[in-house]
C-alpha cells in the first residue's frame, strides 16, 4: 500500500501489526474449540490466554533465520506463553491459521468498501433529483445526439452504483469463509467439528471442501468485483473529465483557494481528481489479473499465490477505498454550469431534432427510406453552411 493513497481506517485493516492479530485470533479460537472437547487440558488454554503476545519486530527477526512467516510467529507466541505453547497451533498446518484470517480480513476490508459504496450512492441520488430538470445535449460517439437531462446520468451511475453494492456483499459471503481441516485439506488432525466450532467463534463460514488452501477462486471473484467497481469509478471520472474540457465546459471539479493547476500556466484549472481516479483504476484492473493467475496451483498447493496475494489484496482494497472516498467527494462538490448546456445544446440550431422530422415525415405518409434521406440531405448542407 503507498500511504497517499491510503486512508487511516483500511491501512490500519491491512497493516502488519492487525495481520497478526488475525492471526493470533485464529490460533486462540482453535485453542478454545481443543479445550472443548478435551483435547487440550483447559489450564493450558488460560495459560496461552493470559500470555499470548507479539511484536512484528520479533517476528521478522525470527523469519530471517526460518525463511517460514508462520513458524517465526508460532515461536514469537512461544517465547511470550512458555510450556503450555505447545498446544498451540495443534494439528494445524500454516495456511488454516493464514487463509482462516485472511477471511477475516476480506470480509471486514468488504465492509469498510460497503459504507463507501452508501455513501456515494447518497451522493449520487441527491444529484440525480438537484439536475433531473436541466436540459443537457446528449453525445454519442462524442457527437451531439439528442437531448436529455443532466440528472439523468447520476441516476444511470447511482443504478451502476447499486448493482456494484450487491456485487460485493455477494464477493463478501464468498470470501468470509475458514479452513481448519490440516495440510492437504482431509482432516488427518482434527475432526471437523472443530473446524466448524472455530469458524462459528470467528463469525466465519467453514469451507465446504479444501485442500491445504481455500481455492482462490474466491480471492479472484472479491478481485474482480473491485475492478469492477473502479472500472465504473474510471468511467465516471473521465465524464467529469469530458465536461471540463473548455470546448465544452458543462461542468468541473472544484478548485480550491491556493490550488495551482500548472507550474507554467497559470490559468489552467486541470481535472486532477478525475485523472487520478481514472489512473487508479487501471491498477485495480490489473490486480484482478492476478487474482484469475492465481486459481490454478499445484495438486492440494504450491506458494506460487502467496507473494502476490501480499500485493494485490491490500493494495486493491486500499486503492478502490481511496477512490470511492475521493469519487463522492468530487460528485458532491462539482460545480454544474447550466447556462453553457443550454448553449452547447443550442449550438447545432436545430439539428439534433433530425429524429423528430424523420418520425413526422413517416406520419404524413412519406417512405422511411425517403424521409431518412431527404431529413439527412438537409441536416448536412445546414451543417456545411454553418
Amino acid at each position: 500500500m503507498i500511504g497517499r493513497y491510503t486512508l487511516p481506517e483500511m491501512g490500519a485493516l491491512w497493516s502488519e501489526q492487525n495481520k497478526f492479530q488475525k492471526w493470533l485470533e485464529v490460533e486462540l479460537a482453535v485453542c478454545e474449540v481443543h479445550a472443548e472437547m478435551g483435547t487440550i487440558p483447559r489450564e493450558a488454554l488460560e495459560e496461552i490466554r493470559s500470555r499470548a503476545a507479539f511484536t512484528v519486530e520479533r517476528i521478522n527477526e525470527i523469519e530471517k533465520t526460518t525463511d517460514h512467516d508462520v513458524i517465526a510467529f508460532t515461536t514469537n507466541l512461544a517465547e511470550a506463553i512458555g510450556p503450555a505453547s505447545r498446544f498451540v497451533h495443534y494439528g494445524l498446518t500454516s495456511s488454516d491459521v493464514v487463509d482462516t484470517a485472511n477471511a477475516l480480513l476480506l470480509r471486514d476490508s468488504c465492509d469498510i468498501l460497503l459504507e463507501k459504496i452508501d455513501g456515494l450512492m447518497s451522493v449520487l441520488k441527491r444529484r440525480a433529483f438537484e439536475f433531473k430538470r436541466t436540459p443537457q445535449i446528449g453525445r454519442t460517439h462524442g457527437i451531439h445526439a439528442e437531448p436529455t437531462s443532466f440528472g439523468l446520468t447520476f441516476a444511470l451511475w447511482y443504478e451502476e452504483t447499486r448493482r456494484n453494492l450487491e456485487r460485493l456483499r455477494l464477493a463478501r459471503e464468498r470470501v468470509a469463509v475458514g479452513k481448519i481441516s490440516g495440510a492437504v485439506g482431509a482432516f488427518a488432525h482434527l475432526d471437523p467439528v472443530v473446524e466448524e466450532k472455530v469458524c462459528a467463534r470467528l463469525g466465519l463460514k467453514p469451507d465446504p471442501v479444501s485442500t491445504q488452501i481455500v481455492q482462490r477462486d474466491r480471492y479472484a471473484e472479491y478481485l474482480c468485483t473491485l475492478a469492477i467497481i473502479a472500472s465504473s469509478l474510471d468511467k465516471f471520472a473521465l465524464q467529469v473529465r469530458h465536461w471540463q474540457r473548455t470546448e465544452v465546459r458543462e461542468a468541473q471539479e472544484k478548485f480550491k483557494r491556493g490550488q495551482k493547476g500548472s507550474s507554467a500556466m497559470p490559468h489552467k484549472r486541470n481535472p486532477i481528481l478525475s485523472e487520478r481516479i481514472c489512473g487508479m483504476a487501471r491498477t485495480v484492473r490489473a490486480n484482478s489479473i492476478v487474482g484469475l493467475e492465481n486459481v490454478a496451483l499445484w495438486h492440494e498447493r504450491d506458494i506460487s499465490h502467496s507473494s502476490a496475494e501480499r500485493i494485490v489484496l491490500p493494495d486493491s482494497s486500499a486503492t478502490l477505498d481511496y477512490m470511492l472516498a475521493k469519487t463522492a467527494s468530487l460528485l458532491d462538490g462539482l460545480v454544474v454550469y447550466p447556462e453553457r448546456m443550454l448553449e452547447n445544446l443550442n449550438a447545432t440550431r436545430g439539428l439534433i431534432f433530425s429524429g423528430q422530422l424523420l418520425l413526422a415525415l413517416t406520419q404524413q405518409g412519406v417512405s422511411r427510406a425517403e424521409a431518412y434521406e431527404w431529413a439527412q440531405r438537409n441536416a448536412m448542407k445546414a451543417c456545411a453552411e454553418g
